[in-house]
């Protein structure tokens, strides 16, 4: 069975700088390469939103607020995905998932938590 784990969440100041991870585990080697990934978050109270998204052509995209700050990258002989982010502050502040979507599959990680203070 495919399960996604993130880590590398924590709390940082304003400015500051984060990179989490994502990876699949289970027999997932051969095909981690067909998966679009995404990371999203969720603060509190309010819905949870895309934050990159990375096609597995290559294609990225961003949400406007974290673009020019934060890259989703992959590498698949590692079977994770990764989302560098930097000058991080306070609206950063959620709990950020990650997805692996191809065709009718999707699955999705338990999330890890980033708090961002002032």
């Amino acid at each position: 069975q495919v399960q996604l784990v993130e880590s590398g969440g924590g709390s940082v100041q304003t400015g500051g700088s984060l990179r989490l991870s994502c990876t699949a585990s289970g027999s997932v080697l051969s095909v981690f390469m067909f998966y679009n990934m995404g990371w999203y978050r969720q603060a509190p109270g309010k819905q949870r939103e895309l934050v990159a998204t990375l096609q597995r052509g290559g294609t990225t995209d961003y949400a406007d607020s974290v673009k020019g700050r934060f890259t989703i990258s992959r590498d698949n002989a590692k079977t994770t995905a990764y989302l560098q982010m930097n000058s991080l502050n306070p609206d950063d502040t959620a709990v950020y998932y990650c997805r692996a979507f191809f065709g009718s599959f999707e699955l999705w990680g338990q999330g890890t938590q980033v708090i961002v203070s002032s």
